[in-house]
């Protein structure tokens, strides 16, 4: 066994972070057991390996792929390239700590994500119903995963074995500070409270997670290091010679109500249990004044920016408060870009969540290097044959770059990933696509999608790089393109030419969102999108119609979306190819009223758009637009007293009618839109015309509705007599498929079994 040399004491500071190389730290002493043919999931797997133990281990809430795609592989080898062993614990049996203790413990920390996606998104739908299949684990399988993983996840950690605890990835990433939960309908404190995590990371964190592993090895304890960027810890006060300014004389907020108590006038569905109430009272009587010490212009020879941070109102103010809530949004959202952001501290009771400003992003070389990683690019062997859809879609699939500019405020790509656009190397790009052709089973010819976040945004950048580190900007696209913006996507053009020649390749489709406004900007791009990438349909997402719902999305106008549409049509017709664009549209999102979906539904009738899948808004954590959701207020301008009254459609019955526009051609959603239409004043839209939305209610129709009437007025009268109700539907024939029937598939009344059923049944014809 080798002798365990430590690595250096490193402590760079924020200019040597942003020198540094991502793999410039000596490597750990166990690099020299090279690398794995897959990160070990079993005690059996470290002993073929001549392990004794991990040095860290990954709980993750997915199945284990050793694909650059997935969040464990990329975080577990970047480890393993600095001499690290590290474990994966995959989807555990969360009822008990036993599963967490499968590989022994870790010499330096546990590492803990929910997975590649959030697990609440996951496991429920945008109308909080339970979903029954799960896309990352094997065979499609729901309910492998706890909700709110990454707590539950880490408590078992905790219990397991007395090491740090590191939280990240989308869940961590989107509920670092206090923060709207649509599940819930309140307001929850920073998942760091909740989860009683050591530290927590967030973005696409190679960069602190590496700094922060050699200083674990070096020994340095949690406590020493507090000042990494892109993390976030919990503590009792601000960084020791940090100076500060109070969020509210960076972003006046303005008159608002007093409030006397943070938890008084709360509304019942906020509220918290009586002990939790107490403990937070107690906390709040314990907790100093943070003395904010205001940057002094000439004191020091530095940038304004750097070692400061904006004092943040706190949880218990938020939770109460939709104005101090939308105005803490707005704060957070502008403190996001790596060259000029400060860092923010937000108080809990007698603690402090602080918030370091995010890392500095990779470079090409760096990027270039973590998808160089000897990754297997398959599922990991004890799951056999089974199939994990994840995997499925993005086995034949490449990403190019990260990042996104757009901030679309319905999106947490922007929050999670930043602003900064990062590519690799058309090199880099070109290998992976050779080992895709080498490496995966069953490999076509076809390169299913070469992206990320969106598909058009590979190498563009800020041309000023002055600009670039100072801008606060929301969006580089939106109300307009910025004019400091590079638009020029001839590297995208002459990424795709070359993929197309690599040997083996027949096609490379692109199936990331296009962002059109920037495509039109660049006619050679569409051309060669239109020419040689598009498989018969290409999806693109104007998201809606109507400009009040589109400036509330930071989306750009269908003026974009119609000059895009021709573009595409001129250049599939000289190409010789019958193609069609899909558009893909939000319901009830923030802002829309619903004139504005009525609209929308002609516009589709009128173009004979009849949409299979719609997307209901799904206020996800941090979200601008989950923050007009909960608050009304726009946190994309100024927040005070006076600021715009945003409309918000909510309500099952709400959100069902807005969903049934985009849905105009479904008979079942007829009778909804024919009482709204009279509702509305618009009763000359129902019937048989060429301008009519819907069809008039039919004989058959009328005749049924006539006799539901009958029926439920019978079962009424049954029921003031004293008869059993459910007798007297079933007497009347009103008795639905849900009516006393168990909601779950050993009853045979789960959706997901029924549509199974159906489907059965369509292939035995």
């Amino acid at each position: 066994m080798p002798t365990l040399q430590p690595a250096s004491r490193v402590k760079p500071t924020a200019r040597m972070q942003a020198e540094r190389g991502l793999f410039s730290f000596p490597k750990y002493w166990a690099e020299c057991y090279g690398p794995a043919p897959f990160l070990p999931m079993s005690r059996k797997e470290m002993d073929i390996l001549g392990w004794d133990s991990c040095d860290i281990i990954i709980v993750t809430g997915d199945a284990y792929v050793d694909h650059p795609s997935f969040g464990m592989a990329v975080i577990g080898r970047t480890l393993e390239a600095q001499g690290f062993r590290v474990g994966i614990i995959s989807q555990p049996n969360w009822h008990s700590k036993d599963d967490f203790m499968q590989l022994g413990e870790p010499n330096l920390f546990f590492g803990v994500t929910a997975g590649n996606m959030d697990s609440m998104i996951n496991r429920y739908t945008a109308d909080r119903k339970l979903r029954h299949d799960d896309a990352y684990t094997p065979h499609n399988e729901g309910g492998k995963r706890p909700d709110r993983a990454v707590t539950v996840y880490t408590q078992r950690c905790k219990e397991a074995y007395k090491k740090p605890v590191v939280i990240g990835g989308i869940e961590a990433s989107l509920r670092r500070i206090a923060h709207y939960d649509y599940w819930s309908d309140k307001v929850r404190r920073s998942v760091l409270f909740d989860s009683k995590a050591d530290m927590l990371m967030y973005g696409n964190a190679e960069r602190p997670l590496l700094e922060m592993a050699h200083r674990f090895a070096a020994g340095e304890t949690i406590d020493q290091m507090q000042d990494i960027r892109g993390t976030a810890v919990i503590r009792r006060d601000p960084l020791p010679g940090w100076q500060g300014v109070d969020s509210t004389h960076v972003d006046v907020i303005g008159k608002i109500d007093p409030i006397y108590s943070p938890y008084e006038n709360i509304e019942d569905k906020c509220a918290v249990s009586a002990e939790a109430e107490q403990q937070a009272k107690e906390d709040l009587a314990k907790a100093k004044p943070i003395v904010v010490q205001p940057y002094k212009a000439g004191t020091e020879r530095r940038k304004p920016w750097e070692n400061t941070y904006v004092l943040l109102p706190p949880y218990d103010v938020v939770r109460a408060e939709k104005t101090h809530y939308a105005h803490t949004s707005r704060i957070l959202h502008q403190e996001t870009n790596p060259g000029c952001a400060r860092a923010l501290a937000q108080r809990h009771g007698d603690r402090i969540v602080w918030i370091n400003p995010p890392a500095f992003p990779l470079e090409t070389e760096e990027m270039d290097a973590v998808f160089d990683l000897p990754y297997a690019r398959v599922p990991h062997p004890s799951y056999g044959k089974a199939k994990i859809p994840a995997y499925d879609m993005i086995k034949t699939s490449v990403n190019i770059m990260r990042g996104c500019f757009g901030g679309c405020t319905f999106c947490s790509i922007t929050e999670h990933e930043g602003r900064v656009i990062q590519s690799r190397s058309e090199e880099s790009i070109i290998r992976e696509i050779e080992q895709i052709r080498d490496k995966v089973p069953g490999f076509t010819g076809v390169i299913s999608d070469l992206g990320g976040p969106t598909a058009n945004m590979y190498k563009l950048r800020c041309k000023s790089p002055k600009a670039e580190q100072t801008c606060r900007r929301l969006s580089c696209v939106w109300p307009d393109i910025c004019g400091h913006l590079d638009t020029d996507q001839t590297p995208t053009v002459d990424l795709y030419r070359k993929a197309r020649a690599v040997e083996g390749v027949k096609k490379v489709l692109i199936a990331s969102g296009v962002r059109y406004d920037l495509a039109v900007e660049d006619p050679n791009y569409v051309r060669e999108l239109v020419t040689h990438h598009v498989g018969g349909y290409l999806k693109i997402a104007p998201e809606h119609t109507e400009k009040a719902p589109l400036d509330k999305m930071m989306k750009p106008g269908m003026g974009s979306y119609d000059k895009f549409k021709e573009m595409f049509e001129k250049y599939s017709k000289e190409a010789g190819k019958e193609q069609y664009l899909i558009p893909y549209f939000i319901s009830a999102h923030p802002g829309t009223e619903d004139i504005d979906m009525l609209n929308l539904a002609l516009w589709l009738k009128e173009r004979n758009f009849k949409l299979d899948q719609v997307q209901n808004f799904y206020p996800s954590p941090m979200a601008n637009a989950t923050t007009m959701y909960h608050t009304g207020k726009n946190p994309i301008h100024k927040v005070n007293h006076k600021s715009e009254v945003v409309n918000v459609p909510k309500g099952e019955i709400h959100r069902r009618l807005h969903r049934a526009f985009l849905r105009y051609h479904d008979p079942a959603n007829w009778p909804l839109l024919r009482q709204t239409l009279k509702d509305m004043g618009k009763a000359y839209l129902i019937g048989s015309g060429p301008k009519c939305l819907i069809p008039a209610e039919s004989r058959n129709e009328l005749k049924g509705r006539e006799q539901k009437d009958y029926a439920k007025r019978s079962v009424n009268k049954a029921v003031a007599k004293g008869k059993n109700p459910n007798a007297a539907k079933a007497q009347q024939g009103l008795t639905r498929f849900s009516d006393n029937q168990p909601h779950n598939k050993a009853g045979g009344t789960d959706p997901d079994s029924r549509r199974k059923s159906v489907n059965k049944g369509r292939k035995s014809h």
